[in-house]
């Protein structure tokens, strides 16, 4: 299949546009684009951020505006580029009502630090994207790894709209949770991935172990899981890793904790010690662009017991091709699933492995 044919970078098309180009937001991902726009020498005219967020404040040097005083400068035949994401619901509603109005795209720019989806990355990385698409294991699979293409490449929103599912559907038609699940989470965060799990198995479990290294998250995580759960539950605070080590890390909590060149020293493990042998039924990784190194550590776990899979497949560019090729290498049985929960960019985006 021809990749590139399915759409135009965005990139590219920011760099030939002659209307005002404005941000819609602010903080980490607009830093990010900012980056890019230099790097490619594409100039923003404004930085414009909802309503009750807008105060007059500067951001890279722009004087942050409300939408209504950005469109009275500048008109409105601009481009609105989003910088920041979102799942919740009315925000979500918010961005998808402005393109209703205006030209807007959302560029895509990898969490984890590494090559933008663009022309030049689909042609380096073609083979691997058809043979990841190949072994995927249903149409709907199918279809949102194309649009994720589609999305990666035009910044167009419609395509995240076009096959996303709701939690429900795999759930209910994939994951099948039972009350005797063995759950191992990588990433526990607060706590919020056992939650999702008891929801589905109406609060049953026949263990849990989780790992969380940001000591602000873990201390959430374990004061909920004491004040809610027992029976046989592990709590671990350390980073997944494909070892048992300490690595640098930036422990500034959600998607900003992650393994750095710097920070604070954090205790490293892999799946399969913390196991040391135990049943792994069902295997969550959300580990913020260490899901390779997270799965080298559950490499026992995952070829002698075949848990049921769901990996985060959105942190790097090449996530959602290559972390399906990897675990079938690990685990050939595997029928393999991608799915897009509500969510823009394209975060949410997952690889289930039944």
């Amino acid at each position: 299949m021809d990749f590139l044919s399915l759409e135009q970078s965005v990139w590219r098309r920011l760099q030939e546009e002659t209307r005002p180009i404005a941000l819609y937001g602010m903080g980490d991902g607009a830093d990010k684009i900012l980056a890019q726009f230099e790097r490619l020498g594409i100039r923003a005219s404004a930085v414009f951020a909802s309503d009750e967020f807008a105060r007059g404040n500067l951001f890279h040097g722009f004087c942050v505006r409300k939408l209504s005083d950005t469109v009275a400068e500048l008109g409105e035949d601009i481009v609105i580029v989003i910088a920041f994401a979102s799942q919740r619901a009315e925000v979500l509603q918010l961005m998808y009502a402005l393109e209703d109005k205006y030209d807007v795209v959302a560029p895509d720019v990898p969490v984890v630090e590494g090559p933008l989806f663009d022309e030049d990355f689909v042609r380096a990385h073609q083979d691997e994207m058809q043979r990841a698409y190949d072994l995927l294991a249903d149409d709907l699979s199918r279809e949102v790894f194309l649009d994720t293409v589609r999305f990666k490449l035009s910044g167009k929103m419609e395509y995240l709209r076009h096959s996303e599912s709701d939690k429900d559907e795999v759930f209910h038609n994939l994951l099948r949770p039972t009350a005797e699940e063995h759950f191992s989470d990588l990433g526990a965060y607060n706590g919020d991935t056992i939650r999702e799990l008891l929801h589905y198995t109406d609060g049953k479990f026949a263990s849990v172990t989780a790992l969380e290294p940001d000591r602000r998250s873990f201390r959430k995580l374990n004061e909920w899981a004491s004040a809610n759960i027992t029976g046989n539950v592990t709590l671990v605070q350390a980073g997944a890793w494909n070892e048992d080590t300490v690595k640098c890390f930036t422990d500034q909590a959600g998607r900003q904790s992650r393994v750095a060149g710097q920070g604070k020293e954090t205790q490293m493990r892999a799946l399969d010690s913390v196991l040391s042998g135990r049943p792994c039924t069902y295997l969550k990784m959300d580990v913020e662009g260490a899901e390779r190194e997270a799965i080298a550590g559950a490499e026992k776990t995952i070829r002698q017991y075949a848990p049921k899979l769901n990996i985060a497949a959105y942190h790097r560019s090449e996530d959602f091709f290559q972390l399906p090729l990897l675990i079938h290498a690990l685990q050939p049985s595997y029928r393999l699933y991608l799915r897009h929960h509500p969510y823009v960019p394209a975060w949410d985006t997952n690889l289930y492995a039944i």
